[in-house]
């Protein structure tokens, strides 16, 4: 029955134009929500790596990873001039005994500027390729039934014949960053804002199925806002974020909260050492699942988990979702280190 029931969400997939990739942990995936985040954070190099195991319990593989990295040219010690992100990103999405899937890659430029008082406003566009395909040899459909076993011999009168195709795709963003950081050598009250549009598949690349003509994908929209804001005077932080997406008739909001505790302090003045932290919370998509998550900040490296518990209908049909991210910044932002910016 199971390899029924996904055998249909295959389908719905090919035929309906259905919702891209997701993580739950939307903040470490920065260049899939939004092209202009490309090169705005602190530090100078950064690489992401994160990979999700959909649908543990179902009986089958649904597997999506992504590695990502982007950098910074032309930007100053201060962060007060004008410069560019660069940032690649490649990911694969398979899934199924049909082994249904998408691999795509793609690259990044984006345009930086610092207003002054911690204030950053950035333009980014992405162009990249993607591939789709599935094979439907290993699936058995109840027409091939004889009353014993299964029979592959047995035509099944299914539209089998789905040849995979390629496409070309483009994206772009706006995005604003504020810091309060950057006025202030104060320690322990940070405040952190960010708010950006990103729009995805905006040529509408073709959906090419031999059994299909004339569809399109459907093109995304993402709102996303987050905020991390020290607790006075403690080793607390908290932060919060929110995702909206919007591709067509579909929608999906992705609401976050974590508490961060501060187990090392760095050094404001000489970046010799950096904060470190551990965070606990939770990430909620609206009416599907809750995702209690754990982080660590170490060194410049970022680790997380987080396992989706299913509270809608589908979670008949398995338990959840595990999900890892890993991911390291070169964060030498010391306020006064001399440093060139053609170290890049």
């Amino acid at each position: 029955m199971r390899r029924f029931l996904f055998l249909g969400l295959i389908c719905q997939t090919l035929f309906v134009q259905g919702q891209d990739i997701h993580f739950s942990q939307t903040a470490q995936t920065p260049l899939l929500i939004n092209p202009a985040c490309a090169g705005v954070y602190d530090g100078w190099e950064r690489i992401n790596i994160n990979h999700r195991n959909q649908w543990l319990g179902a009986g089958t593989q649904f597997m999506t990873s992504s590695v990502a990295a982007d950098v910074n040219i032309g930007k100053s010690d201060f962060s007060d001039k004008a410069h560019v992100g660069v940032g690649m990103l490649f990911f694969n999405d398979v899934g199924g005994d049909s082994r249904f899937g998408t691999q795509a890659g793609s690259l990044t430029v984006s345009g930086i500027l610092p207003v002054g008082g911690g204030h950053t406003l950035s333009a980014g566009i992405q162009g990249g390729f993607g591939n789709r395909k599935a094979d439907f040899t290993s699936l058995t459909f109840s027409s091939q039934w004889n009353g014993t076993e299964y029979d592959t011999d047995i035509a099944t009168s299914e539209a089998t014949g789905i040849s995979g195709y390629r496409y070309i795709d483009a994206s772009a963003g706006l995005y604003y960053a504020y810091d309060a950081g950057q006025n202030s050598f104060r320690r322990r009250d940070n405040f952190k804002f960010q708010l950006g549009v990103g729009g995805f598949h905006l040529n509408q690349p073709a959906l090419q199925y031999t059994t299909v003509s004339g569809d399109r994908m459907y093109r995304k929209f993402v709102i996303h806002s987050s905020v991390l804001k020290d607790i006075a005077m403690t080793d607390w932080a908290i932060e919060a974020n929110v995702v909206q997406v919007f591709q067509g008739p579909h929608h999906e909001t992705l609401l976050g909260f974590l508490s961060k505790y501060r187990f090392n302090d760095g050094t404001k003045i000489t970046g010799h050492r950096q904060d470190a932290y551990f965070g606990i919370g939770s990430y909620f998509r609206w009416k599907d699942a809750i995702s209690p998550t754990v982080q660590i900040d170490w060194k410049g490296f970022h680790l997380g988990m987080s396992y989706d518990l299913t509270i809608s209908s589908m979670r008949k049909a398995y338990t959840g979702s595990l999900e890892f991210s890993l991911s390291y910044t070169n964060l030498d932002h010391a306020l006064f280190k001399t440093r060139s910016s053609s170290r890049f």
